[in-house]
Parts: C-alpha cells; sequence; structure tokens
C-alpha cells in the first residue's frame, strides 16, 4: 500500500499547463510543481508566463514556460515536444486555457463565436491529440485535465450563451476521451470550477459601486459566502493529477463553493 506522499507525489512526472500563466492555471501550475512536477507552462503572454516560472523556479521547484497560440497545431504540437525534449517525457494534461467576453448572441459576430469556440474547445482538441500520442507512445499511462465550469451544468448570466456552449462540448469531449483513452490507462476528467477570483473576473482592480452590487448579488448565492481562489482549483486538479485519483476517468468535480445548490 502506498503512503500519503506517496499517492499525492508527483516526482519525476511532467505536467502541461495551457493558459498557466496567471489566474487558475498558476494555481495549478504552482501545486503540481510542489508536488515534484516538472511543470511547463504554455501561455500566450510571454511576459507573464516568464514571471510565473519564476515564482515557481525561486520556491526550487521545476518550471518552464513557451509562448503559445493554444489554437495553432504547430504550435501545438511545439509545446508538446518542447515539454518532452526539455523533461524526457509527458504524463499530465492539464487543459486550462479559456476566455469568456460577455456578449449576446444577438449582439454577437461569427469572428467571436469563432474565437470562443477556438480557444475553449478547438486548443482542447488539439493539445489532447497531440499529448495523447506521446502518451500512448511512451505506454505508462497518463492524466489530462480539463477545466470546464458550472456553466457545462447550468447557465449563470445572459450574455455567455457561446462560452456555456463551448463549456457543454467540453464536457461532452472529457467523457467520450475518458472512453477512447482508457484502454491506454490515459485517465480523462473535468473541474467545474465555480467564481474564481482571478485577473480575468477583475480581482485586484478598483470596486466601482456598480460592481459592488453586482459582486454582491452573485456572493449571495453561494453558500459558503466567497469566491474561490486558484488554489481551491490547483488541490483539486492535484488530486486527480494524483494516485489518489486512480480510479477516475469520465468524472466532473464540481468546486464552487455550493453554488448550484441555490
Amino acid at each position: 500500500m502506498q503512503t500519503i506522499s506517496q499517492l499525492v507525489g508527483l516526482n519525476g512526472e511532467t505536467a502541461i499547463i495551457t493558459g498557466g500563466a496567471m489566474g487558475i492555471g498558476f494555481g495549478i501550475a504552482r501545486r503540481l510543481a510542489e508536488a515534484g512536477a516538472n511543470v511547463v507552462i504554455a501561455d500566450v503572454n510571454e511576459e507573464v508566463g516568464n514571471a510565473a516560472v519564476k515564482k515557481i523556479n525561486d520556491n526550487g521547484w521545476k518550471a518552464a514556460f513557451i509562448k503559445t497560440n493554444v489554437v495553432d497545431e504547430a504550435q501545438v504540437k511545439g509545446a508538446v515536444d518542447f515539454a518532452v525534449a526539455t523533461y524526457g517525457g509527458l504524463d499530465i494534461l492539464v487543459n486550462n486555457a479559456g476566455i469568456y467576453p460577455i456578449a449576446p448572441v444577438m449582439h454577437m459576430g461569427v469572428a467571436d463565436f469563432e474565437k470562443i469556440i477556438a480557444v475553449n474547445l478547438k486548443s482542447v482538441f488539439l493539445f489532447t491529440k497531440a499529448a495523447g500520442e506521446i502518451m500512448i507512445k511512451q505506454g505508462r499511462g497518463g492524466k489530462i485535465i480539463n477545466i470546464t465550469s458550472i456553466d457545462a451544468l447550468h447557465p449563470s448570466s445572459v450574455g455567455l450563451a457561446v462560452y456555456d456552449a463551448s463549456k457543454h462540448g467540453l464536457w461532452g469531449f472529457t467523457k467520450n476521451t475518458a472512453l477512447e483513452l482508457a484502454p491506454h490507462n490515459i485517465q480523462v476528467n473535468a473541474i467545474a470550477p465555480g467564481g474564481i477570483a482571478t485577473p480575468g473576473t477583475g480581482a485586484g482592480m478598483p470596486v466601482t459601486p456598480d460592481m459592488e452590487a453586482i459582486l454582491k448579488k452573485f456572493m449571495e448565492k453561494i453558500p459558503l459566502k466567497r469566491m474561490g481562489e486558484p488554489d481551491d482549483i490547483g488541490k483539486v486538479a492535484l488530486f486527480l493529477a494524483s494516485d489518489l485519483a486512480s480510479y477516475m476517468t469520465g468524472s466532473q468535480i464540481v468546486v464552487d463553493g455550493g453554488v448550484l445548490l441555490s
């Protein structure tokens, strides 16, 4: 029987986190690195990505950055090849990169629709295919973790119809690829965050009276009475990446402070 440290430890394993430069992605990258993984942050933001890697390395953990447009097939393959060349293999993929511009369908153009679907869904297809090929070739299994949303289960706001469609699609993609990759001992699971305080949700920005009212109304829906932190998702990602979740695939873990209960 494995000890707790063996169950949670990721020593010698390599993980790619898309959109890992900040917010939820960095929260995940930090926890996986702390557990011993070699972390590769694949993000389009080079300056912030390099700063994120420095924070991880300054703690004595291992991380590297590669600038990646997650909707470009060649760059996706390049990021996977970089991880293998840098650390000798690939064991964990976290598909975290995503965007959520708020616009009602009646006011949205085709280009906006295509961009949201590309970043939130096409990128997951590209990375899953590229990473999956490596994991199959290695023959030692692997973990793929997709960051969906509570909007994959229930809409949260008008203006997020296309975002919701992408996240419903990602949940379906998670379940089907879990079936496809199970024979190779590659586990595919998802995390559905609720409201998380990140740069993307305006955390750290001046709070206007209007914004304060919106935040107050949202907070009233959360039974735990607080927004989540990136580390709340990071800890669940560590669980799914580790041997603690050795008999899980095709599952989605909701991390929302109980908001779906309301």
